[in-house]
């Protein structure tokens, strides 16, 4: 496993031929770089999903085959908002897998670095799905297996943002996160994270040890609470702030995913935004927060306020909910920007 400092001279070493004529931000190819799990869905979809023991057999509305997994399903959302993706993850040579890579292909992402793992079976989430709330039902496989070797230097050298998705999944990765973030930012990237729920519930993984690398962390509200050990959400993203408040710019910004009851976005000096949930009728809630943290970056790798880039999330992750599956009715720029024009929360 390549120290920080090992992935910082193989960065400089493919960055020095580039620099002195143009930006590093005017060259590089990709808008984002995300790194994470990569599987489908299975989606069950009906008013009341559940299913009944005793071999009982029950008929539902619908059963859909979708692109799946916190990680894809935000690289997605994010390309469709046009923004230039690379994903980084694994795969089994399997139907699943193979599924999963043309999936992604035809929505634009880069999949040139997913790799693909033989002998193990590409992970897949059963997702029972009312619309308003979902159970999930997850079989690991190749879910945690991405590295921070999986991550080539050159295709870290060509992005100008990190995200990372499923933290608590991806155990692969928990002994290089601090390199790889080291990395990006002697490499100048910004970067992100969404911890997503920890089925262990043990809450850190060395979650803690990155906030300080991190520009912006995308919990939801249990997922904060959890993390910080604090039953008062706002205090909660606080404490996270202030957890990374070692690093630049004074910690990351913690922005906080609450479902109809809106979001906040909070630094180590308090909570900063609020907004409310935009109204739309929702199908499937399934990959909401995935489209809100694409929307998010949209605003703000391109400067906007927070304000902005909080109103573009809660829009981006809306409209995400208007069919079944995480990627089916992700919004297009033209369909954000529009509402957002007309939209006073």
């Amino acid at each position: 496993m390549p120290t920080g400092g090992t992935w910082a001279r193989l960065v400089r070493r493919i960055l020095t031929p580039q620099m002195g004529t143009t930006s590093a931000a005017t060259e590089r190819a990709f808008d984002i770089l995300v790194v994470g799990e990569v599987n489908p869905d299975v989606i069950v979809s009906d008013p009341d999903p559940r299913p009944v023991f005793g071999q009982v057999e029950r008929l539902v509305q619908g059963i859909h085959l979708t692109i799946g997994s916190s990680s894809a399903i935000m690289a997605c959302a994010a390309a469709r908002l046009g923004l230039r993706v690379a994903i980084v993850g694994v795969v089994g040579d399997d139907v699943f897998g193979r599924f999963m890579v043309e999936a992604m292909r035809d929505r634009g992402l880069d999949v040139s670095a997913v790799r693909v793992d033989p002998d193990s079976p590409t992970g897949a989430s059963v997702i029972l799905s009312s619309g308003r709330d979902r159970a999930m039902l997850t079989a690991r496989g190749t879910i945690g297996a991405v590295t921070a070797d999986d991550v080539p230097a050159s295709l870290l050298a060509r992005a100008r943002h990190l995200h990372i998705g499923s933290w608590f999944l991806q155990s692969g990765l928990h002994p290089g996160g601090l390199g790889l973030l080291a990395a990006a930012r002697d490499a100048g990237l910004t970067t992100s994270i969404d911890p997503n729920w920890d089925p262990d519930e043990r809450w850190d993984s060395g979650l803690r040890d990155l906030l300080p690398g991190l520009d912006l962390v995308f919990p939801n509200g249990a997922e904060a609470t959890a993390i910080a050990g604090i039953d008062e959400v706002e205090a909660a993203a606080v404490a996270m702030a202030r957890s990374g408040a070692d690093g630049r710019g004074g910690g990351p910004l913690v922005v906080v995913k609450r479902g109809p009851d809106g979001a906040f976005l909070a630094s180590a000096e308090g909570a900063l935004e609020r907004v409310g949930a935009y109204p739309v009728d929702a199908v499937d809630s399934t990959g909401a927060g995935d489209a809100f943290d694409a929307g998010f970056l949209v605003g703000w790798l391109e400067g906007r306020s927070n304000a902005d880039a909080l109103r573009l999330a809660a829009i981006s992750g809306a409209m995400s909910t208007r069919a079944v599956g995480g990627t089916e009715a992700q919004a297009t720029r033209d369909e954000v920007d529009a509402a957002l024009a007309a939209w006073t929360p």
